[in-house]
């Protein structure tokens, strides 16, 4: 196994959008490989400082000049950006290989036993409950997952054994570049609809996906979500399929599931119809029990003891900006999640009416790309009723151009009548700290939501309601 990364070891590769959470990931693997690699992102990012100490080169803001400088064998560049770019242009006028993240994290990860983790919802969860449940079993895997796992200290790290997790991501179609020998998928929603014009392409796409599947290989899939129930109606599938959901119907299932109030959560495991007994979670969520039912099924698979499954699971703090505590001011309680799509809203709201019951919930969001805001604006407005209180921030365009006639308002206007009272649209981070603690009370939780620079907000938001409590 020791030549299986020979092709990428002691290549100079240069990433363009290394400061992102994938991309910074990658680059931790391919430095471990052996590989010189350098970088560079339009901003400074939290994920870089990691990348410093391990004495990678990186230059703010994307500019043709870096491959005069860093004279890459091979230039990684992130699908956030154009592939017109003139740092990539140059590449290819020079004859240098262009690549995307994925074809190189591919290279990776098909020369070991992959987890290939799938889904439009949960699997940076589902693939850190995983790597997590492999590390503490002495598997000593490879890891590639989408947010920093506390337990582990890292979002990546290049393991000494035979297999990978990883996090695959849907959204380009990337996932196809993967060859998992045990792949997952935890659900199918029509989101990314920059790229999917219809939900047929979205299920054309894991189809691909799940075609490239080892021929020994596993597919492990929730029968609980609706589009992977159309995927199995759709499409054959020629690899053997193991179930989860609820009850003990499935290979494997949960039932009497219990939410403790203030966090965590409880079922009874059954597997291929047998009881296996009460699981513990610090998460929070049906969803995450569906989550870490995906992760023993997976971890099965690759011949971890359900003991150690167990054990690990009940350690699992979860992953970064995952309805993750940020703060507490009095007895009003801070939290932050990266939830950007309405039905990830909805089971987050959910989660916290159960773990805090009677409790006033303040959600303030930031939507995350026209596009998806101009498709999911109504389902926006439905989810964000869940909330007592709802502050929408402007759009997060990230990579995207403005639309026309698409903002925040959208979802404003789209609250239904008896609704619209409680909900307020903010013009800036400055006006939303003034609102929010201005209308925030005793006992109150504030939630803070979306995939952009929102996840900021909760420190900001806990400082000033000390200042005000003083």
């Amino acid at each position: 196994m020791e030549n299986r990364d020979s092709a990428l070891k002691n290549k100079s590769i240069h990433l363009m959008g290394i400061g992102g959470a994938g991309m910074s990931g990658l680059a931790l693997l391919l430095h471990g490989i052996g590989a010189s690699v350098s970088g560079c992102d339009a901003v400074e990012t939290s994920y870089m400082k990691r990348l410093r100490e391990r004495g990678i080169a990186m230059r703010i803001g994307h500019e043709a000049k870096h491959i005069d400088e860093f004279t890459p064998d091979i230039l990684v560049y992130s699908s956030a950006l154009p592939n017109d770019h003139p740092e990539i242009l140059k590449a290819w006028q020079q004859g240098i290989e262009v690549s995307r993240r994925a074809e190189i994290l591919s290279r990776i990860f098909n020369v070991r036993r992959g987890v290939g983790i799938a889904g439009t919802h949960g699997k940076t969860t589902t693939s850190s409950m995983a790597s997590l449940i492999c590390e503490n079993a002495g598997l000593d895997p490879t890891i590639a997952v989408g947010g920093d796992l506390p337990q582990i200290g890292t979002n990546a790290k290049l393991g000494a054994g035979d297999c990978m997790v990883a996090e695959l991501d849907e959204s380009d179609r990337s996932f196809v570049y993967f060859h998992p020998e045990i792949a997952v998928i935890t659900n199918i929603d029509w989101d990314h609809r920059d790229h999917y014009m219809t939900f047929k392409a979205v299920t054309d796409a894991f189809s691909e996906f799940l075609s490239h599947v080892k021929e020994n290989g596993k597919i492990i899939l929730c029968m609980e979500d609706n589009g992977v129930r159309r995927l199995c109606e759709e499409y054959s599938v020629s690899r053997p399929i193991v179930k989860y959901g609820w009850g003990r119907g499935w290979d494997w299932g949960a039932a009497e599931v219990e939410h403790r109030e203030g966090g965590g959560v409880s079922y009874t495991l059954f597997h291929e119809g047998k009881e296996l007994g009460r699981v513990g979670l610090t998460v929070s969520g049906e969803h995450n029990v569906l989550n870490s039912l995906a992760a023993c099924a997976a971890c099965s698979e690759i011949g971890v003891p359900l003991e150690n499954m167990i054990d690990s699971l009940k350690f699992f703090s979860g992953a970064k900006r995952r309805l993750q505590k940020t703060g507490k001011v009095g007895d009003i309680l801070i939290y932050d999640d990266y939830g950007h799509h309405p039905n990830e809203i909805l089971a987050t709201l959910s989660t916290v009416r159960k773990i805090y019951p009677g409790r006033r919930l303040v959600a303030v969001f930031q939507p995350h790309r026209f596009s998806r805001t101009a498709a999911l604006y109504r389902e926006f407005a439905d989810a964000l009723s869940l909330a007592d209180r709802a502050f929408i921030l402007p759009i997060y365009g990230s990579d995207e151009k403005p639309i026309d006639g698409v903002s925040s308002k959208l979802i404003f206007d789209a609250a239904s009548d008896d609704m619209r009272s409680h909900y307020e649209l903010s013009g800036n981070f400055d006006d939303l700290l003034t609102s929010v603690c201005q209308a925030a009370r005793s006992g109150d939780i504030v939630l803070t939501l979306g995939a952009g620079s929102v996840g900021t907000l909760g420190k900001k938001i806990a400082e000033k309601l000390a200042e005000l409590q003083a």
